[in-house]
């Protein structure tokens, strides 16, 4: 047996040094500003997706981020399903998206009824990778008439949509040239990137379509919700319409104009999203003391690295990543059992997409070995903003 497991939880424990604490991966830390708050929100009544607060959510994260337009929905996925209907995604189309990331991507452009079609890795930044991509794309697909098809299934290929990893920016500059010269939509999946940077713009604030998550374990959380951020104006009504029902605006009539959504992020939760937004900065500062600490622990360690930013990018560090040297899935595993046992939560990277049973017939990439390599080596650790806090006390 390797003995690299024992001298991981060695270098674990330089920084979280309590056996008998039980370190999460990533929860959530509220501010006094949260509770008043949800108690005001509570006291009025206005708890539903009408209130003061969703509009102001709206605002401030367009205020923090840079983005032009924000439309707070339920959650990510909700947020990401709106981006694709807005960017006429239609049934039997095709969604270039990477294998590597949260099904939550991949499901949402099968509620369009769309085809995912699942390409490789960038191995620094873990997201689409733009060169391999675009020698994919040269072998099988065409333009006819403006229209980008796949020339072994004949489906139109409609958007590309992109994957900021762990909040790791991905190449996004040489993937919208990439999506202008096939005439693809291209769709952020900006789940877990929110303070992330690349060449000092924030991820998501100058796209067409960006989501954003803010789940129990995100940077920030509303407990659930999403925003759907674009540059575009016309966008940005169309979806406002279309995650309120597509209700038209009257006094006390209920008339509706298309089918739409139920995703208008409700009030409470708008709340403590606008609590949460003003500790946006600390938490960023925190978990960037964070890493530095877990670099330093794992300076020593053979066998393993702790992945840093790439050149030209400021990342959350949403989660920390560990990753093999060599990928090796046997050790991860008992990496992974190793220090769960020890009270310590850490996680492998989601199953690749390809493997799960419902996209197993998919089209995808024949070479998606970054990805697999990735799956069998990378391991996340907690890193929740209050390991900060508690440390220095």
């Amino acid at each position: 047996m390797s003995n690299l497991p024992a001298s991981i939880l060695n270098a674990l424990r330089t920084v979280l040094p309590n056996p008998d604490t039980f370190y999460p991966l990533h929860e959530p830390e509220f501010s006094l500003e949260t509770w008043n708050l949800l108690k005001e929100c509570l006291d009025s009544g206005w708890v539903s997706s009408v209130g003061k607060y969703v509009d102001q959510f709206e605002e401030q994260f367009c205020d923090i981020t840079g983005a032009q337009y924000a439309i707070a929905t339920t959650n990510g996925t909700a947020a990401l399903h709106l981006a694709l209907h807005l960017a006429k995604v239609q049934r039997d189309d095709e969604v270039i998206t990477p294998t590597l990331t949260f099904v939550a991507t991949t499901n949402a452009i099968s509620y369009c009824g769309a085809v995912p079609h699942f390409v490789d890795s960038d191995p620094i930044t873990l997201g689409v990778c733009p060169d391999k991509l675009s020698d994919y794309l040269n072998q099988i697909a065409v333009m006819r008439n403006g229209i980008c098809y796949n020339k072994k299934t004949n489906r139109n290929i409609t958007a590309l949509m992109v994957v900021h990893i762990f909040g790791r920016p991905a190449q996004i500059k040489k993937l919208r040239v990439l999506a202008d010269k096939w005439n693809l939509e291209l769709i952020e999946d900006a789940a877990e990137a929110l303070g992330s940077e690349e060449s000092s713009v924030f991820i998501g604030s100058n796209s067409k379509f960006a989501a954003f998550s803010f789940n129990g374990n995100k940077i920030i959380t509303t407990g659930g919700g999403g925003v759907l951020a674009t540059s575009d104006f016309s966008v940005w009504k169309r979806a406002k319409h279309l995650s309120t029902t597509a209700k038209q605006q009257h006094a006390w009539e209920y008339s509706h104009d298309e089918i739409g959504f139920n995703y208008r992020m409700p009030n409470i939760n708008a709340a403590m999203g606008c609590a949460q937004l003003n500790c946006l900065k600390d938490f960023l500062n925190r978990k960037r003391e964070l890493s530095n600490h877990y670099l330093s622990a794992f300076q020593k360690v053979k066998g393993i690295q702790f992945i840093q930013e790439a050149p030209n990018t400021k990342i959350n560090y949403w989660l920390n990543i560990l990753q093999l040297n060599k990928p090796n899935l046997e050790l991860r595993n008992e990496i992974l059992e190793v220090t769960n046992k020890s009270n310590i939560m850490t996680r492998p990277i989601w199953n690749l997409m390809h493997n799960l049973p419902m996209y197993s017939s998919s089209p995808r990439m024949h070479d998606l070995s970054t990805a697999s390599n990735l799956f069998a080596s990378i391991i996340n650790i907690p890193s929740s903003p209050s390991l900060i806090s508690s440390r220095l006390n």
